[in-house]
């Protein structure tokens, strides 16, 4: 699949780059000598990033629902929901977590679950934050990031083809990939 070019005001991630950047960024949390006890992905954007963050360095994997971009197909954002409940397989979110996430934009989601955390899970003794874009807008730094986006750019990922599929389309969209 061609992609259009990258300018100041939108960044296209290839499935390949997309992957890329976040082993990139795993070295560069390994790299940095901070250990952690568990991966706090925030879904949806974190899923991939966290589920591959667990897998390397084999920690648990917590998910935390979070949501503020759902009008005009995910592109408007909204007021910001933030799951009651974090979903994990045993045990309770405890330790040092590190809470990873594709990107942070403006900021009020990752401020708003570092207060959520600090409020509601007090076993929970040490957050750090990892994403791979980190927009120069954003009201917050991220302890880790791999990209630092001065533009602010909108960034183009490659599951955002899925947003505008629904299920009646799948026959066509299957045909299509396989021309």
């Amino acid at each position: 699949m061609n992609m259009p070019a990258s300018t100041d005001k939108d960044l296209w991630v290839s499935w390949e780059a997309y992957h890329r950047s976040i082993e990139q960024l795993a070295l560069k949390v390994h790299e940095s000598g901070w250990k952690f006890d568990q991966v706090l992905c925030l879904a949806r954007g974190g899923l991939r990033p966290g589920d591959i963050f667990s897998r390397i360095f084999d920690v648990p994997l917590a998910i935390l629902s979070t949501s503020s971009y759902r009008e005009e197909s995910g592109t408007v954002q909204g007021t910001l929901d933030i799951g009651k409940y974090i979903s994990m397989t045993k045990g309770a979110l405890q330790g040092k977590v590190l809470v990873v996430d594709d990107l942070v934009d403006s900021g009020v989601t990752l401020e708003k679950v570092l207060v959520h955390l600090r409020e509601n899970f007090p076993a929970v003794t040490e957050v750090k934050s990892a994403v791979i874009w980190y927009k120069a807008c954003s009201s917050v730094a991220p302890d880790y990031y791999l990209d630092y986006l001065a533009n602010n750019p909108w960034i183009h990922q490659p599951f955002e083809e899925y947003d505008s599929i629904r299920p009646h389309q799948l026959n066509a969209w299957l045909k299509k990939g396989a021309a």
